[in-house]
């Protein structure tokens, strides 16, 4: 009898042993999976600058020698923590910008309290974003600060950028940026008015938790968490897969919950009437066209985006009215844009390159 093309029977024995191997070590690594609490994130030594309400100012300690003049306010999504940009050393993008000489602040959010249920898109865009700023002048001295919007975090920038368009903001960069809400596809169902009472959910509840906003991303991919458990048994002998998965998993996990009344102008200004993208958005009575922003802009987008599709990110940069702009399309997708080997190689460096002259 003929052994299979290909096979080789001598081989069989080593085969054989290598799969006990690596299944013994599967179940060693699983019992250490269970056991540990996982590597320690967000921890480039940083000084807390400011907390209010909702609202965490931090300053990353310069390393860098020679400091570009501008520095750097990284505003984050309000559904997710920072530490996605501050991994573990080697893997964190914060280190990465500290190294390469920018002074970096970071607006980071905590949980809204059941008593912070009130707070408006306007607390956001008109207070805290704005106090954040002038903190940042204050302890740097100096009066232009880049902006880095990261998601939503984009929009509370775009958003800030058109209402104070005569400064102090200087060069804005978003990540992953949604402009045309509609094109949301997954959200804008969700979110249907003919089915969807938001005054009702609001009302009732205060805060929208996190547990309804996470399920909402996880209906864009519903066997991504099979699939992804599946993946982590079959390389749970790699303890550098088991790492990144670790990390990756714990963020996309540790949602916030939103408040109340932010979340229903989210709903009626932005996915109903896609106020934005219509040139008709207001934040507490004051016009925000981003058609108004005039300074240099580059907005980087996933090639394989399932939260911000770029049917719903293409607009940004023919909407501003800036004369320096730029979209930059990289492989990748709406996590792995920003963070992970991928962030590393491509978005890291173009930022560099794009930010680094226009910050002296």
């Amino acid at each position: 009898m003929n052994a299979p093309a290909g096979l080789d029977l001598a081989d069989i024995p080593e085969r054989i042993q290598s799969e006990v191997q690596r299944a013994i070590q599967r179940s060693i690594k699983g019992v250490e999976y269970i056991a540990s609490s996982g590597p320690s994130l967000g921890s480039t030594p940083k000084d807390i600058l400011a907390v209010r309400g909702t609202m965490n100012l931090y300053h990353y300690r310069p390393v860098a020698d020679e400091i570009y003049r501008i520095p750097i306010l990284i505003v984050m999504a309000t559904t997710n923590r920072g530490y996605i940009l501050d991994l573990v050393p080697g893997q964190s993008f914060i280190e990465f910008l500290l190294k390469r000489g920018y002074d970096v602040y970071m607006l980071d959010w905590t949980a809204p309290k059941p008593e912070e249920k009130s707070l408006r898109m306007e607390d956001y865009v008109l207070d805290f974003i704005p106090d954040c700023v002038r903190r940042v002048q204050q302890d740097s001295g100096e009066h232009d600060v880049n902006v880095i919007g990261y998601c939503f975090g984009g929009v509370l920038s775009l958003l800030y950028g058109s209402i104070f368009n005569d400064g102090p903001m200087k060069n804005l960069i978003c990540f992953t940026t949604p402009i045309d809400f509609r094109e949301m596809k997954l959200f804008s169902n969700f979110s249907d008015r003919r089915y969807f009472d938001v005054d009702r959910l609001v009302d009732s509840v205060g805060n929208v938790p996190p547990e309804m906003i996470l399920s909402s991303f996880e209906m864009l991919r519903p066997a991504s968490r099979a699939v992804s458990q599946v993946q982590l048994w079959e390389n749970i002998w790699n303890d550098e897969y088991v790492k990144a998965y670790r990390m990756m998993d714990r963020w996309g996990t540790d949602t916030l919950p939103l408040a109340g009344e932010y979340f229903r102008t989210i709903t009626k200004d932005l996915m109903w009437d896609n106020k934005l993208f219509n040139d008709t958005m207001t934040v507490g009575g004051r016009k925000a066209d981003i058609a108004d922003i005039k300074v240099p802009i580059l907005h980087a987008v996933a090639e394989h985006d399932h939260i911000v599709p770029y049917e719903a990110a293409k607009h940004l940069i023919t909407k501003v009215g800036s004369t320096d702009k730029e979209e930059v399309m990289l492989k990748g997708g709406h996590i792995s844009l920003v963070a992970g080997p991928n962030a590393i190689k491509r978005l890291w460096p173009k930022l560099d390159n794009w930010l680094g002259k226009r910050s002296t």
